[in-house]
């Protein structure tokens, strides 16, 4: 049998599916995520869960270091 595999991003889980088979069947609960990075170039990403999609988002986004937000407090704190 020859078939496709979708690989999830985050946690490497793999699932094997035949060519003739559609892979919303084989892919049920499964996420599929386009990202248009420019013209004509686009990535696709499949993950298992949504655990494993916010693991990719989060590392996706630039963080504010704690630091920096503590940093509110202690001025609210002093007046």
């Amino acid at each position: 049998m020859v078939g496709r595999y979708a690989i999830c991003y985050s946690c490497g889980k793999k699932v094997e599916y035949p060519l003739e088979e559609p892979p919303c069947k084989a892919l049920s609960g499964w996420l599929r995520i386009s990202y248009w990075k420019g013209l004509e170039s686009v990535d696709h990403y499949d993950f298992c869960s949504f655990t494993c999609l916010q693991g990719w988002v989060d590392t996706q986004v630039p963080r504010i270091p704690d630091v920096f937000l503590n940093s509110f407090g202690e001025e609210n704190d002093q007046s």
